[in-house]
Formats: C-alpha cells, structure tokens, sequence
C-alpha cells in the first residue's frame, strides 16, 4: 500500500451528489461530474492491503481490490485498468449500480466506515475510457464453434463477450428493440446514462460479437430451430416474472407492476415517446416493496412531477449501525441506507406521513378502493410486527392514484414458451434447474443468471455470465481458460 497510515489519517469522503433541486429536474446522473478524481487518489490510500482481504469474498467476480487500489493511490491508471477488467467485463456498470457486497467485507469496516471500493472502481472505469485504454479484443483464431445466447442483461452480455474472445461465433438474441435488459429498460437514467451500456455494445460488435434485436426465442424463432443451428445455447433471460399482490382492489386500473412502469420513462429519455402513459405527473403515488425496484420507481416518480409519493416496506425499519450478533462482518447487513432517491423524497417531502424519507415501514397492503370509474383512489394498509402479523388498530388509508408494485421477481416468464418447447426442468423455485457444469437436462443448452439463480444483483449476473462461459468453451473444445469465478451453487456471505 501506498501509505501505511491512509487508513488512520484519512476519512472516507463519497463521490458528492448534485443538488437535490438541480438534479431532479433532469435525468442526468445523480453525482457531479469531474468530482469523483480529485478525491479517488487518497480514498484508496485507505486500502490496508489486507492480508486476508475480505472484500475478495464478498464479490463473486473476486476483484483483485487491493491491488488496484494501490495501484490508484499511485496514479497508475493503466495498470490499474488492467487489473480490474481482467475479473469484470464491465465495471462502469457496477461501480454504478452494485450495491458493493465488497465494502461490507471490507477489514477496515470492523470498526471503522469501508474503504469507497466502489467508486475507485468506477473512477478506473472511467478514466480508462477517457484514456483510451479500452479497445476492442477480437480473438486470434475462430473455433469453429457457434454459441446463441439469449437474453442481453449483464449475465448475457458478459458470456458473449467470454465466449467471443476465445474465438467462438456468438449471436445475442434480444426481446427488445434495444440491448441490455433490465439495465435499458429497467435501470432509469439517473443511475447510469445509457453511453455507458452503448460503448460497451460498440466494443463487443468490434470483437465480433452479433446482436439480433426484436427476437424472442421460442416465439420469433422456435426453440428447437436455435438449438439445431448452434452449437451450444445460453439462457439468461433472467427472472423476468414479477411477483404479484393478491389482495381486492388488485384490477382497479391505476394498480400496475413496476416493470410496466419504469420502461416507458426510459423510452421518454429514448426519444420513443414525448410523454409515458403512465406518468405520475400530478398524482399520489404510492410503491409496494422497499427494494431496489421501488426506490427507482420512486425517483422517477419524483423527476415526473407527482403530487405525492409514498414507498410501503413490510420490514421494520432497520438501524444505522450492523448488529454484530445477527449480521456479523463480514455479511451484508440490513441497515437504513439513503439511496440518492431517498435523499430526494426526503428533502422535498414527498410523503408526509412517512416514517423515514418516504419510506413506511412494517407496512402491509390490505386492499384498494376505488371511484366510480374504477380507477384506483385509495390504498388501505395496516402495520405488522416481525412475523408480519397486522398490529390491532394500526389500519389508515393513504391516497393513491398511482399505485407501483415492486415486490421482486420469482423466476424467468414462461410466456415464450422457450422453457417449454426446450423441455426444461425447473427446480422448486420455479428457476431453470441445472447441474454443477451450469448445463442443463437438455444436451448443449446451458442457464445462467437469474433465470437460473433466482433474483440477484448485477456483480452476481456478470459473475455468472464469466462462468457459464467457462463451462460452455470446456464443453465445446474439452479444455478453458477462461476464469470460472463462482459455481453455480454458490451463494452470497450470510449468516
């Protein structure tokens, strides 16, 4: 490490948001531009150099972290690239989105705030990028093989461009009109400018990577077509299937899921549409589940000009600090977080009643009621204890003209009918099942993702796409190089 002390004599300082009033009047990134450099040198100066570094668990993609940190604490950004893309195909999307597991496992974070790993990282990807040290990596020699890979999220992408680099022909298939799932549609703007997906799909068409848009397998082209055209075939749909509340009121129009809402304020920064039919504008909002998925919903609520909006969490609300006997380090714990979302409803307060921000807490959805039109108008909830049992007397009503359901994902759609006509074998999570290999009961067809891990985070999708990738070159030539850094059995640290 570069200076043995940083650690002790130097504060964790965060890449600074803009203002809340600025920002929300844009869709731009939520953090100022040009301010993460100036500050990245001395924050990685924090890094110990630990010598069982923790951070390495605690990603799946086991980013060489200390290593780049002293090497960005030297100002040596090339090196400092290398070492970070040699585990992570695309780090400016996770040192945007990742909720970084790794500062968690962070040694410092025994007693003291992480080391920022996730904006160092960030920083390196970008300043590679300015500095032209990203270049397509078009491989020596074909294999001869031919890989589809169908789904375009990171688990997708990150096994095309594996599999491509190691001389394999492979074609991504792609529902949408645009590539990169959840991340194009499911990501709004405020989070991570879509350029950044653009030059990444720029450098894999120039490594030979081909795309084919608008085309659902199983639908557009016939399952058994694809698998008779390729080689091998990856699946990594992920778990596109949205969870639902059964509750009365659920058909009143006005009740939608998520993922109808949030794709059409994407397609409004697109240019598709001037204006998202679903548009909060004016109304009272009000979000069903306290995850990721809500707090999006809830900042694009917020940048559409709602009258209100209200976030329902089922979960009690947690405390700053981890509880060393249930949550130890180096897990991730459950604490209060204020995502940059939050820190907007909150300080222009958008929720009156809310406990915290505009965040409800131990909150469950009883019903909805609605006008003479059938138009949603109230939502009625009740408060619950840890078991999730309603608490007498804690009913009230909050008004709701738009209400946003964000309660996760169980598994991939079926809609397609790709599972089906494939023959599939799913597990009991509805997930698709496979063996320790990544392959599943079908011969030369392999899962990855989500659609085979369940509901998980971007760092676990990439991680998933490198190994899937792995499995598929082994099957293909008898022999890999590529890295395999997680199996597919592998879980998060938890208690």
């Amino acid at each position: 490490m570069a200076d043995p002390k940083g650690f002790m004599t130097t504060p964790r300082r965060d890449w600074p948001r803009r203002p809340v009033g600025e920002r929300v009047r844009d869709w731009n990134e939520v953090y100022v531009p040009g301010a993460l450099l100036p500050i990245i040198s001395e924050q990685a100066d924090r890094c110990m150099d630990c010598g069982v570094p923790f951070c390495h668990h605690a990603c799946p993609l086991g980013n060489l972290i200390p290593e780049w940190n002293d090497l960005v604490s030297r100002e040596d950004w090339r090196a400092a690239a290398d070492r970070l893309h040699a585990t992570n195909n695309f780090p400016e999307f996770t040192g945007r989105l990742c909720p970084a597991p790794c500062e968690a496992g962070c040694v410092l974070a025994i007693n003291q705030p992480a080391v920022t790993i996730k904006n160092v990282e960030c920083a390196i990807a970008d300043r590679a990028w300015e500095e032209g040290f990203v270049a397509p990596r078009p491989p020596d020699r074909l294999s001869g093989h031919t890989v589809a890979v169908i789904g375009s999220g990171p688990t997708g992408l990150a096994a095309a461009q594996q599999l491509t680099r190691a001389g394999h022909t492979v074609a991504v298939y792609e529902k949408d009109d645009r590539l990169g799932g959840l991340m194009r549609y499911g990501i709004p703007e405020f989070k991570m400018e879509k350029h950044h997906l653009e030059r990444r799909l720029e450098q894999m068409r120039a490594e030979g990577t081909k795309f084919r848009t608008s085309t659902t397998a199983g639908r557009d082209v016939d399952a058994a077509e694809l698998r008779s055209r390729y080689d091998a075939v990856v699946i990594a749909t992920g778990a596109t299937a949205w969870r639902e509340l059964p509750v009365p009121g659920r058909e009143l129009t006005g009740v939608h899921q998520a993922m109808e809402y949030l794709p059409l304020a994407n397609r409004v920064c697109e240019g598709d549409i001037a204006a998202s039919p679903l548009s909060a504008a004016g109304k009272h909002v009000v979000i069903v589940g306290g995850g990721d998925t809500g707090a999006d919903c809830l900042g694009t609520a917020v940048r559409e000009g709602a009258a209100s909006v209200t976030q329902l969490d089922i979960y009690a609300q947690p405390g700053t600090e981890r509880d060393d006997d249930t949550e130890p380090w180096p897990t991730y714990p459950r604490i209060y977080r204020l995502s940059a979302a939050h820190e907007e409803a909150g300080e222009l307060r958008t929720a009156p009643a809310a406990d915290a921000d505009a965040r409800l807490f131990a909150a469950s959805t009883l019903r909805f009621t609605g006008d003479a039109d059938g138009h949603v108008r109230t939502l009625h909830l009740v408060e619950v204890d840890a078991e999730r049992r309603p608490l007498p007397g804690s009913g009230r009503s909050l008004p709701a003209d738009l209400v946003l359901l964000a309660l996760g994902f169980s598994g991939p759609d079926r809609a397609d009918g790709l599972i089906d006509q494939l023959g599939l074998e799913l597990d009991p999570r509805g997930t698709i099942a496979r063996d320790g290999g990544f392959a599943t009961n079908v011969p030369g067809v392999f899962a990855a993702g989500d659609a085979a891990r369940g509901q998980s985070l971007i760092v676990w999708a990439i991680a998933e796409g490198r190994a899937v990738a792995a499995a598929v070159d082994h099957c293909l030539t008898g022999s890999s190089r590529l890295p395999t850094p997680i199996g597919p059995y592998d879980r998060p640290m938890n208690v």
